[in-house]
């Protein structure tokens, strides 16, 4: 690895982390597209890998504030992150089977899928009056299997996923599914990371390099989110459509994945 890869890794990382602090999410979906076109790295299953690495190490982190700030609803969090963590090994075993381009093509599907999400209406009511906290278990569990699956396969956090699935299980209010996701997060990225490291497929040096750039930009993307909080609409509307592009972008390019 070079010194260019080194320092471009640090910037890519702080595009990540500028856009996780300033929009509070969806960051992390441009990290494969980052290190695979701007780093340059080649083996699509390193990517995936090494960004499995950087999302857990990078929500273990968030949680700190979170749990301080008393917004983790810690018996569900645990439970999804437990249940879920076996399907996300199980994923990137999956994931390390599906050869590099197919991959890289299903991820692209996928950056479709969240950017249209992204600028999906939100529901607005408060539903911290009416939390009971009584888990339905079956459900919660089966949820974060097939949350983790999907995590484990494409080296995601899956905080997309999860954050709406405790809502809708739990009847936990926004900011506590928000703080009690990053349990699951971390989880199934370590898990994830685990399973692609024992098979050499993550690039420690780009991980720390990357991690790095990430908790300045997110720093600088917080104090602008203060500043701009009154446009935050449009932004998601500006970043979705970044992550549209990116994604037929890397639709087009890995169009041969096709020929199965």
């Amino acid at each position: 690895m070079t010194t260019i890869q080194v320092l471009l890794s640090i910037f890519s990382g702080t595009i990540v982390g500028f856009v996780l602090g300033l929009l509070g999410g969806g960051g992390s979906i441009l990290a494969v597209p980052l290190l695979l076109y701007v780093v340059g790295m080649k083996d699509p299953h390193v990517v995936i890998g090494t960004t499995a690495s950087a999302v857990a190490i990078n929500a273990y982190a968030n949680l700190i504030a979170h749990a301080r700030a008393g917004h983790v609803q810690w018996k569900s969090a645990i439970t999804f992150a437990l249940s879920g963590a076996l399907g996300a090994y199980t994923g990137s075993i999956i994931g390390k089977l599906v050869p590099g381009k197919q991959l890289l093509f299903l991820f692209a599907i996928l950056m479709i899928v969240i950017a249209v999400k992204m600028v999906m209406p939100k529901k607005t009511k408060s539903q911290a009056d009416d939390f009971q906290n009584q888990v339905k278990l079956p459900l919660l569990i089966t949820m974060a299997i097939l949350v983790g699956l999907l995590s484990g396969f494409f080296g995601i956090g899956g905080g997309f996923l999860i954050v709406p699935g405790l809502i809708f299980v739990t009847r936990m209010p926004m900011i506590a599914a928000i703080g009690s996701s990053l349990v699951s997060v971390g989880t199934f990225g370590l898990m994830t990371a685990i399973s692609y490291s024992l098979s050499g497929l993550v690039n420690w040096w780009i991980v720390f390099a990357f991690v790095g750039g990430g908790v300045v930009g997110g720093i600088v993307g917080a104090w602008l989110a203060v500043r701009l909080s009154k446009q935050q609409r449009t932004l998601h509307y500006v970043f979705s459509g970044v992550v549209m592009l990116v994604a037929i972008y890397m639709l087009i390019i890995n169009a041969e994945a096709l020929d199965w």
